[in-house]
């Protein structure tokens, strides 16, 4: 299918000629019929010469209606100019064309009509002039009578070759389709319509509904009037939703392939027509179907940024237009650069955002995306309209290589710095290491590391940690003082005076220098595998007394070391709490 949209003056026979083409009516309001002025967009269709089905988007031409007209076109990849012969060209002729120019349609048809009112030549000669001065250029022109059906023959075959030279649509891209009218049928329920530009419809599909976002099912389709279980691009389809009341949808709306689009309420932008220093600070802005108020700040003598009122599915290299309605002019038409631009706060940065812009074209390049992103995930880079086959550096994360390398660096620096000023622990802990990289996934800081780094605890280290000298004589100090007494450990006090806080003793337990036993208990680490050959001396089952006295220690070392070898295997305690020494008891860590 091919979709055509109509444009030109009010009153120049636009919805005559859809009528004379199609033999459907056009206008879908008893009003519109009853003043014979089209006033909404209207829809109809036929079959070419050639046997290809085409549809007509029918617009208003009445200056009051342009928002209609914008919703009408915005969608459609070509489009009939319509002017006619006993008026030539006019005010609204000249405000379409702006508007089909700002929004680089390339592909159209001129159409003369009323030539049983007057000589068509004058007034084709004009506005051919007129279109080739446009994105349109030069386009083949038919003089038609739509009351006599004088050339219609030749207009029907002019659609033919305007539908062989329209681009092939791509029908394996996302689905976008904007919506321009949303009703209730009885026994159905809600059913939209729009022009699809790019992918496939399928019954049963879910989608994603904008403004606000949500998902919805479809339930069937329609296109020309006639039931499909699917329907591909380029096509005037009607989609009949499951689970979403008529009321919550609104012309501009759209539906999306889910996980596909980010909406966004802020845009950097080229702008193809009047300067952006003099635009008016608040324009209205027309994509797809879609009309919002947005606050634009110019940023350099071609690029601004706007700020919508509402979000929009846009991508990289969409276009729109900015229309100002307090003097129903086009200001311009506008090629998205940045769908998802940075934040402008410090002193300067405008202007070096005006730089970046002024070498972009809106044609999505992921290499040059991730230079200046430096980290997104991949599936937000999907989301603004740049397909990569880039792989991830971890997870969904994408990276730019010089910037990879450089945070690599940065993390063995942050690693250095840290095991300096903390020779005790055994590393950087990552999540601290995440903060100083300014990283948002932990994930990406353990991609981060190569030999001679490593993860060990949730720490980054250079190999084995090194035991300052002056850690392994505080604890040789420590048990010197125990002499003849093997199972006995020094006292709080005694550690403080000798320096050995927290993090000490937790060091030297990471270096094996010690063990920590429940209630701040320190022994040698040989003391399980000892107190064990010590135990199994002593008649089986024996009590916590009996073993404290062989031990010759106290209850406060006792009670958890005993713990320990429970928890170790080397011993079992029974139901009356006396323990018996295991057959080929293991040997008993303090980390079991």
């Amino acid at each position: 299918m091919h979709v055509v949209a109509t444009a030109g003056h009010v009153d120049h026979g636009k919805s005559t000629l859809v009528r004379a083409l199609t033999g459907m009516e056009p206008d879908r309001w008893a009003e519109e019929r009853r003043r014979g002025m089209t006033i909404d967009l209207g829809f109809a269709w036929t079959t070419l010469p050639s046997g290809a089905p085409v549809a007509f988007v029918d617009v208003p031409g009445h200056e009051r209606f342009v928002p209609n007209m914008l919703a009408g076109i915005g969608p459609v990849p070509a489009v009939m100019i319509v002017v006619a012969a006993d008026e030539g060209w006019k005010p609204q002729s000249a405000e379409h064309l702006a508007a089909l120019d700002a929004l680089g349609v390339r592909h159209g048809l001129l159409v003369v009509t009323r030539t049983d009112l007057a000589d068509p030549a004058p007034a084709l000669t004009d506005a051919a002039a007129r279109i080739a001065a446009t994105s349109l250029g030069p386009v083949e022109a038919v003089a038609v009578s739509g009351h006599t059906g004088t050339g219609l023959d030749d207009l029907r075959a002019a659609l033919d070759r305007l539908a062989a030279a329209l681009p092939a649509p791509d029908t394996t891209a996302d689905v976008r389709l904007w919506i321009d009218r949303a009703f209730t049928i009885r026994g159905a329920g809600t059913v939209v319509t729009g022009t699809l530009g790019g992918g496939v419809l399928h019954t049963g599909d879910e989608l994603e509904l904008t403004g606000p976002p949500r998902r919805v099912r479809v339930r069937g389709l329609q296109s020309l009037g006639t039931p499909a279980g699917d329907v591909a691009a380029v096509a005037r389809v009607a989609v009949n939703l499951r689970g979403v009341d008529r009321d919550m949808i609104a012309r501009g709306a759209a539906l999306l392939t889910p996980g596909r689009f980010r909406l966004t309420d802020l845009v950097d932008v080229r702008v193809h027509g009047d300067a952006v220093a003099g635009l008016p600070a608040t324009l209205t802005l027309h994509a797809g179907s879609a009309a919002v108020p947005v606050r634009v700040r110019p940023l350099g003598a071609d690029t601004a940024r706007l700020r919508l009122r509402r979000p929009l599915p846009l991508r990289f290299g969409d276009r729109a237009l900015l229309r100002d309605p307090g003097r129903h002019h086009i200001a311009g038409g506008v090629t998205v650069l940045d769908a998802a631009p940075p934040t402008l706060t410090r002193r300067g940065a405008a202007a070096r955002r005006a730089a970046d812009l002024a070498r972009l074209d809106g044609a999505p390049d992921p290499a040059d995306e991730l230079r200046r992103r430096r980290l997104i995930r991949r599936d937000d880079l999907r989301r603004l309209g740049v397909p990569t086959d880039i792989e991830p550096v971890a997870g969904d994360w994408l990276a730019d290589p010089g910037h990879w390398e450089e945070l690599r660096q940065r993390l063995a620096d942050e690693v250095t710095r840290h095991t300096a000023g903390h020779p005790l622990e055994p590393g950087a802990p990552l999540e601290a290491l995440r903060h100083r990289l300014g990283l948002p996934d932990r994930a990406l800081v353990e991609a981060l590391v190569r030999p001679p780094l490593r993860i060990r605890d949730g720490r980054v280290g250079a190999g084995e940690p090194t035991v300052p000298e002056t850690l392994t004589t505080a604890v040789r100090e420590a048990f010197a003082g125990l002499a003849g007494r093997p199972f006995a450990a020094p006292e709080a006090g005694r550690l403080t005076e000798l320096g050995l806080g927290a993090r000490q003793i937790g060091a030297a337990v990471r270096a094996g220098l010690a063990i920590r036993l429940d209630g701040n208990v320190l022994l040698p680490p040989d003391t399980p595998a000892r107190a064990v050959r010590v135990l199994a001396a002593l008649p089986q089952p024996f009590t916590l007394s009996e073993a404290r006295r062989a031990l010759d220690t106290t209850r406060r070392v006792a009670v958890p070391l005993l713990e320990l070898l429970d928890r170790t295997g080397a011993t079992e305690r029974l139901p009356d709490d006396r323990r018996l020494i295991r057959p080929e008891a293991p040997a008993a860590s303090p980390h079991g």
